[in-house]
């Protein structure tokens, strides 16, 4: 059964950005599509750290999953540094399997219920064997571990330097390339990350 997640106070939906200078190499740079925050903690996923010499085509052969039509240059992201080992598939809201969650949100303002899902988040192999027979959905991102955090911790989190929130954006999340993720997502928010780099610098 597909669980649509409600997140009016929370960051589903939206996108995470780290901050210059938050002190933690494991984020540094990153866009983060969060998919799960409430009372009990969050989960989301790293966006724009492509794991080296990996494809998906690769990691479906390591599953004995035919690749099929999956694109040769595909990448897998590292999705985080909790659990390296297993896969998330985030994608477009029109595919949902046994397992998907429809992530709603988006930024819209709370309480709207003008906002139709940002994203989904699918961790079961039948995704990949979807994508692989051309019968997946039309957007998506494999990525290998997630990023988590228990209740309250995220929460306390932003009220420090770090994090910056941002509207959840597909076209950036699944279209923009790679390497320009992080300071597209800054530019949206109307900050340049040349200015904030050289600002942090000197903190």
């Amino acid at each position: 059964m597909t669980k649509a997640v409600t997140n009016a106070p929370f960051l589903s939906g939206q996108l995470l950005l780290s901050m210059p200078g938050m002190g933690d190499a494991r984020f540094e740079r990153v866009v983060i599509a969060m998919c799960l925050h409430d009372n009990e903690g969050a989960l989301g996923l790293i966006v724009n750290q492509p794991l080296p010499d990996l494809t998906l085509r690769d990691l479906m052969m390591q599953l004995d999953i035919d690749p099929g039509v999956t694109p040769i240059d595909a990448p897998v992201m590292l999705g985080g540094p909790v659990e390296p080992g297993r896969g998330f598939v985030l994608h477009s809201p029109d595919y949902e399997g046994q397992s998907t969650i429809l992530v709603s949100g988006g930024g819209a303002p709370a309480g709207s219920g003008s906002a139709g899902p940002a994203w989904a988040l699918t961790a079961t192999q039948d995704v990949l064997k979807d994508i692989a027979a051309g019968k997946g959905p039309r957007r998506w991102l494999a990525t290998l571990g997630y990023t988590g955090w228990s209740a309250g911790q995220l929460d306390g989190e932003m009220t420090r330097h770090g994090w910056l929130a941002a509207p959840g954006d597909p076209e950036l999340v699944f279209a923009a390339p790679v390497s320009e993720r992080w300071a597209r997502a800054y530019g949206q928010l109307g900050i340049a990350v040349g200015q904030l780099s050289a600002t942090a610098g000197r903190a």
